[in-house]
């Protein structure tokens, strides 16, 4: 059942997510939520493995900083125009993480099969490339449907995150969260054993009995809980809602480039509330 009373805080929600957990996160432009990331680091997070869905970004490079990561699977780390992921570069030199590469449409298959109730997804594209080398767990076997000689495919097992975390526009009194075209995150929410979302806002009524709003919606049978984290998902982009703040991303991966800076910024605009929320 849904949790939907006011009291929940992203902090609250974070103490609910335990150290070791595979934690998944939408990429920097498909809503994932940054004020449930700082609230891990504040818990201090321990041992999480993290999946990029499909790609990972500011939010991750942020927990990976703050010693909070374990393992990251993805098919890519980037800050985008800012660079490279200072925080998962240092960590992937010294060899204090590991991490599984995949691609943008293994991780899609994957959780889609667990979405379906399949053991498997079957793909093509990764046939011939250096990535099968690293993957024993992506099969490559004859097509069943083939003549079982000359047309090899790849089987991805399902794949079930503990948690996800996201952040929507608005959510309502029965638990739905809007998260507008972004239809991946219901994927993924349907493949997470649990979601934990934040949002700009707590709206009244059902959205799914909203022609123009229920195709946009998570339904709340998918979401554990809900909190109210205004700008939740900055310094990234929320839809309509506010801009990618790329003044800031530029100044975290300035300061992110040392440890020294790194544990500056999350004095200034993790640890300090108060501070972040002047910034925002």
């Amino acid at each position: 059942m849904t949790l939907r009373t006011p009291e929940h805080t992203p902090d609250s929600l974070a103490a609910t997510v335990p150290d070791g957990a595979l934690l998944a996160l939408p990429p920097d432009n498909s809503l994932p939520s940054v004020a449930l990331a700082r609230a891990l680091v504040r818990r201090g997070a321990k041992r999480l493995r993290l999946l990029g869905v499909p790609v990972s970004g500011f939010a991750t490079d942020l927990l990976i900083g703050a010693g909070c990561v374990a393992e990251v699977q993805t098919s890519a780390v980037s800050l985008g125009e800012a660079g490279f992921a200072p925080r998962f570069s240092a960590a992937l030199k010294a060899g204090t993480i590991t991490v599984r590469d995949a691609t943008c449409p293994a991780i899609h298959s994957m959780l889609q099969a667990t979405e379906k109730g399949v053991p498997f997804m079957a793909l093509r594209g990764l046939i011939g490339s250096d990535i099968l080398r690293n993957r024993p767990d992506w099969k490559v076997v004859p097509n069943p449907m083939g003549d079982g000689v000359s047309d090899p495919i790849v089987l991805l097992p399902a794949l079930s995150p503990d948690v996800a975390l996201i952040h929507g526009v608005m959510a309502d009194e029965a638990g739905n969260v809007w998260v507008g075209r972004r239809r991946e995150c219901a994927t993924l929410a349907h493949a997470s054993q649990r979601v934990l979302a934040t949002v700009e806002r707590l709206v009244p009524g059902d959205m799914l009995e909203d022609e123009r709003l229920a195709p946009g919606c998570i339904s709340g049978t998918y979401i554990e809980a809900v909190a109210v984290a205004e700008r939740g998902a900055w310094p990234v982009a929320l839809l309509d809602e506010y801009a990618f703040d790329a003044a800031h991303v530029a100044e975290y991966a300035r300061l992110a480039k040392t440890e020294a800076g790194f544990a500056e910024y999350l004095d200034r605009y993790v640890l300090n509330q108060q501070a972040q929320a002047a910034a925002e």
